[in-house]
């Protein structure tokens, strides 16, 4: 699809301006082709060059539009994600130039201010970060588990099961309020929801039900969080066997690609690449 850089141009082009060609800035479709290099369009309105590039996640980058597309559906067509160290030898380009587009692919699975989940809706949280296991036997037996919890990354966690989408955040703690409050932003207030007996979760304002895993309760009738729980495989695999590790200032980058992907997995491969052009 993609055998030289012209076609590549026209691919996104066709999916960031599928309405017809318009300035990214002011949004007028008062422009015209200019033969100057990397800006090749002019907006009339706000008297400004602009090219497919601006204001999409490959803005101010000089790396040809036919290894965005590569990137885009290697790391599309990854279950776990890709590594920027694989990246770097599958494109022939530097590994902090693989990092870069792995990281500005993963912005394109941002969404600000997403509505509620009108449900029913699966909440959970997680873990990421060191396991105590790994650690050598001396500092296993002198830290303290407050400060080994310190060590790991809180996520919250939420599935909406009528549309299997998915929405997670990083999370200070898991603490009552922390955890109240993203259960209030998820789920509609008419949402039924589902939890395990983790006490964050007592007394919410919503029709509410809860399995409880500490007697190996996981199913009950309707009531489990399986759901959330698969979605949590998923990105712990990722995190063990691809990435290895995730820091704390970059945790939800990865988690908003994971829960992103999560909702499309079933669409053909092609489409979920326009969501990210």
């Amino acid at each position: 699809m993609f055998p030289d850089e012209e076609t590549a141009t026209r691919w996104f082009e066709s999916h960031v301006w599928p309405e017809g060609r318009h300035c990214p800035r002011c949004g007028s479709t008062e422009t015209t082709e200019t033969p100057r290099g990397s800006m090749p369009y002019w907006c009339g309105a706000c008297r400004k060059r602009f090219s497919v590039r601006t204001g999409t996640a490959m803005e101010r980058t000089k790396i040809p539009l036919r290894k965005w597309a590569f990137a885009i559906y290697i790391e599309m067509t990854s279950l776990k994600g890709v590594s920027s160290m694989k990246l770097h030898r599958d494109l022939g380009i530097t590994q902090k130039s693989a990092w870069f587009m792995l990281h500005r692919i993963r912005e394109a699975w941002n969404v600000e201010n997403p509505e509620p989940f009108a449900g029913p809706v699966e909440i959970d949280e997680t873990y990421v970060g060191g396991a105590r296991k790994n650690m050598s036997k001396w500092k296993r037996q002198n830290t303290h588990p407050a400060h080994w919890r310190k060590t790991r990354t809180a996520v919250a966690g939420a599935l909406d099961r009528k549309t299997r989408t998915v929405r997670a955040q990083v999370i200070e703690s898991a603490d009552y309020d922390t955890l109240q409050s993203f259960v209030a932003a998820s789920a509609d207030e008419g949402a039924k929801v589902f939890t395990d007996e983790h006490p964050s979760y007592g007394n919410m304002p919503f029709d509410h039900e809860t399995i409880n895993h500490s007697v190996g309760e996981y199913v009950r009738d309707q009531v489990h969080t399986n759901g959330i729980e698969s979605f949590w495989a998923t990105l712990k695999r990722a995190h063990k066997g691809v990435f290895h590790k995730l820091s704390h200032k970059h945790l939800q980058r990865y988690v908003n690609e994971f829960a992103g992907r999560y909702g499309v997995r079933d669409q053909d491969t092609m489409a979920q690449m326009a969501i990210v052009a």
